[in-house]
């Protein structure tokens, strides 16, 4: 989207559709943050409700008003990989770690992305038939390689390797039943 100065930048709605929660983290400091699906533009950070405005100044400037207190936000970078933005607040740097409601559950399913160096095991995302197991013990892998097809809601979702490895345990076998958070494959 491109962004003309002066302009709104996106009304609350169409915000909570596209990213209804965030989570920043600077530091030892986590602001959730969750949108509301109302017309006054808003939501709550760390359960505290707020309201605020956002406006394009120029290239990657804004101005922010929160809570009737006047902000300037310089982006200055963003690294899609590590999913980390710099930025410049009223003069103040700081780095956030940026994660929204897919980052969380893949968090919770073993597969996080933000540490997908780490990651040991994949998980069931949901209950459902193991329908091909594509990989096999002792064999190296590769990040984004298919692992296996799980049928989940009538729908075939194939799981992907988050990592580069050597599967050490395939737990899932083809025609399996698996709960949620099951244990398929390890690497």
């Amino acid at each position: 989207m491109k962004l003309i100065p002066g302009q709104t930048i996106i009304d609350n709605q169409q915000l909570y559709y596209i990213c209804p929660m965030l989570k920043l983290q600077s530091g030892n400091k986590e602001f959730k943050i969750e949108f509301d699906n109302a017309e006054k533009a808003g939501g709550s950070i760390n359960g505290k409700p707020f309201s605020w405005d956002l406006i394009a100044l120029e290239d990657r400037r804004y101005h922010v008003i929160k809570d009737s207190t006047s902000y300037t936000v310089e982006v200055t970078d963003v690294n899609f990989s590590e999913k980390t933005i710099m930025v410049k607040v009223n003069g103040n740097k700081y780095e956030l770690k940026v994660s929204d409601r897919y980052d969380e559950l893949l968090k919770e399913m073993g597969m996080d992305v933000l540490s997908s160096n780490h990651v040991k095991e994949i998980k069931a995302p949901m209950p459902g038939m193991v329908l091909d197991v594509m990989v096999q013990e002792g064999k190296p892998i590769k990040k984004g390689e298919p692992v296996l097809v799980l049928e989940a809601m009538k729908m075939e979702n194939i799981l992907k390797s988050p990592v580069d490895g050597v599967v050490k345990k395939v737990k899932a076998r083809k025609g399996q039943a698996v709960e949620k958070n099951e244990v398929l494959v390890n690497f």
